[in-house]
C-alpha cells in the first residue's frame, strides 16, 4: 500500500495480506510504525482515579490533567459511600462471580439489583450482562431472527450493528434521527417483523435521539422501537430514567436498555422489561448465558450508586448546569460542537493531522480529551470530544476553556481564513 499514511484510516486495513490469519497485515503494522506519534493519544495510562482532575502518564512522566475523557457524569465512580459499599461486598462474597449466571454465577446481591433496577424503571424485571457492549449485542441478537429487520440509525453504536449482524437478520439504516428516511426504510421492509434502534444520547455526537418524531413513525408501521439509553440512563429525566423519561414516551417503550459504565460509574449493562421476554432473552442472549456474571463487588456498588444517583437529584442538575455553561463558552469560542446537546461534546477538527498535533498540544498544557478518528466519524467530522461531569468545577471548565482558547481558536480562524 504505497498511499500517503496521513490519509489512510483503519477502514483500509480489513483484508487479509498473507496465507496466515493470525498474522497482522504488514502494510497496518508499518502503518502503526509510521504514526506511532498519533498512535500514543491511544489507551492512556490513568495513574489515578476517573476524577475531574487526575493523573495520567504522557511522555513517560505523571502529567497531571483536567479530565474531560471520562463517562463519570454524577461522580458516583469515586464517591465514598459506593468504595465502602464495595468494600463490604469483597468481605462477604469474595471478588469474583467464578460463573455464568445461568449455572453457578448468581448471588443474592445480583438479584437484588434486577429487583432494584426494574423498579426504578417501572417494569416487571431486569437482567444483567457484564458488559454493555455485550448487553446491547446479545439482546439484538437474542430477540431477531433471520426473517426480521432491524432499522438503524446511520450513527448507531457497533453494539447494534454487531446485534444485528449476529441475529442475521435484514438490516436497513435510516439517516441520522430523520424521521422521512426512517418511514422510507419502513415502507420497503413492510411484511417483515421491524425492529427500530435507536440511542438516547449519541455517544460520538453528543445530541438526544428523535424519539418522539422516530416513534411516531415506527408506530404507524406497527415496528417495535429499541432505545439504548447507554450515555442517558441516570443522568436524564427528572428522576434519571434517561432519554425516554425526559421526552415523555417511556410507556411506548416495551424494553429499556442501559449501561452501569457511565453515569453509575462501574462496569455492565442490563435490559427491562417483561418477565415473559427476558424469560426468553436468558436462554438466547449468548452473552448472557456464556459469561462469567459481574463480580459481586461490582454489583454492590451499583446498588449503592442506583440510590445516590435516584436520592440525589442535584447531581443531575449540577451536571447540566456544567453542560449548559461549558456549550455556550465553546460557542462564544467559535469552536465547531455540532449538534451536541448534552454533556458529551465533538470539539470537530476535520483533519487527521491536525487532530493529533492538536491532541499532544493540549496533553501536554494539561488538559485530557478524547482523539475521535475515521471510521468512528466521518472523514470531516474528525475529532475531540470532550465529556463533562457533575464533578467539575466552574474553575475546572474554565482553565479547560482557556486552554482551548490558546490551543484550538487560532487553528480554527486560520482554517477560516485558508
Amino acid at each position: 500500500m504505497n498511499q500517503d499514511p496521513a490519509k489512510l484510516s483503519l477502514s483500509n486495513f480489513l483484508a487479509g495480506e498473507s496465507n496466515d490469519p493470525l498474522q497482522a497485515p504488514a502494510s497496518f503494522t508499518n502503518w502503526m510504525r509510521v504514526g506511532a506519534w498519533a498512535v500514543e493519544l491511544y489507551e492512556p495510562e490513568l495513574l489515578g482515579t476517573a476524577d475531574a482532575r487526575t493523573v495520567i502518564s504522557y511522555g513517560g512522566r505523571p502529567r497531571p490533567v483536567i479530565n474531560l475523557c471520562s463517562y463519570n457524569y454524577l461522580g458516583l465512580a469515586n464517591h465514598p459511600e459506593v468504595l465502602i459499599a464495595a468494600h463490604e461486598a469483597l468481605r462477604t462474597h469474595g471478588l469474583g462471580a467464578c460463573g455464568s449466571p445461568m449455572l453457578s454465577g448468581m448471588t443474592d446481591l445480583h438479584r437484588e439489583l434486577e429487583r432494584r433496577v426494574a423498579k426504578f424503571l417501572g417494569r416487571e424485571d431486569a437482567m444483567l450482562f457484564n458488559s454493555g457492549f455485550g448487553g446491547a449485542l446479545g439482546t439484538i441478537s437474542g430477540l431477531l431472527r433471520k426473517t426480521d429487520v432491524a432499522l438503524l440509525d446511520n450513527r448507531s453504536h457497533l453494539s447494534l450493528r454487531d446485534g444485528a449482524v449476529l441475529s442475521r437478520c435484514r438490516t436497513e439504516k435510516f439517516e441520522h434521527n430523520d424521521a422521512g428516511s426512517l418511514d422510507a426504510a419502513l415502507s420497503r421492509q413492510k411484511g417483515r417483523r421491524q425492529l427500530v434502534i435507536v440511542e438516547g444520547i449519541y455517544s460520538m455526537d453528543g445530541d438526544f435521539g428523535n424519539l418522539t418524531e422516530l416513534l411516531a413513525v415506527a408506530e404507524s408501521h406497527g415496528a417495535s422501537v429499541f432505545i439504548d439509553e447507554a450515555h442517558s440512563m441516570l443522568a436524564c429525566g427528572e428522576h434519571g430514567r434517561g432519554a425516554a423519561e425526559k421526552f415523555g414516551v417511556e410507556d411506548r417503550v416495551p424494553l429499556v436498555y442501559g449501561t452501569f459504565s457511565k453515569a453509575f460509574g462501574a462496569l455492565g449493562g442490563f435490559v427491562a422489561g417483561s418477565k415473559e421476554t427476558l424469560q426468553y432473552l436468558r436462554f438466547y442472549a449468548h452473552p448472557y448465558v456464556y459469561s462469567c456474571a459481574l463480580p459481586p463487588v461490582v454489583i454492590a456498588a451499583i446498588l449503592k450508586a442506583l440510590e445516590l444517583g435516584t436520592k440525589q437529584p442535584e447531581l443531575r442538575t449540577q451536571l447540566w448546569e456544567n453542560a449548559d455553561y461549558f456549550h455556550a463558552q465553546l460557542r462564544g469560542l467559535g469552536l465547531n460542537t455540532g449538534g451536541s446537546t448534552t454533556y458529551v461534546m465533538p470539539i470537530v477538527i476535520g483533519d487527521r493531522e491536525r487532530m493529533y498535533r492538536l491532541g499532544h498540544e493540549l496533553r501536554r498544557r494539561g488538559l485530557w480529551v478524547a482523539p475521535v478518528d475515521y471510521p468512528a466519524v466521518p472523514q470531516h467530522r474528525i475529532c475531540f470530544r470532550a465529556c463533562v461531569t457533575a464533578k467539575h468545577t466552574r474553575a475546572d471548565l474554565d482553565e479547560a476553556l482557556n486552554i482551548l482558547a490558546d490551543t484550538l481558536v487560532p487553528v480554527a480562524l486560520q482554517k477560516q481564513s485558508a
